[in-house]
């Protein structure tokens, strides 16, 4: 898997980082998304992709690899 993120689309929601905290964090200063992990491991892909589809903002792709 391949997670991508557009930080200029995020709202700072932060719901990424409630569900896949290895995967997302927020920035200090804003709470926009960092993407930690762009190829996280197998057993975090349904927290990745369940991150995606909750993310008010869409800033979240995930592709099958």
């Amino acid at each position: 898997m391949k997670v991508t993120v557009n930080a200029d689309k995020c709202v700072a929601a932060g719901q990424c980082v409630l569900l896949a905290p290895e995967v997302f964090d927020q920035r200090e200063e804003d709470g926009i998304v960092v993407l930690l992990d762009d190829a996280p491991p197998s057993e975090l892909h349904a927290t990745a992709r369940e991150s995606a589809m909750v993310c008010p903002a869409s800033a979240i792709d995930t592709v099958e690899e």
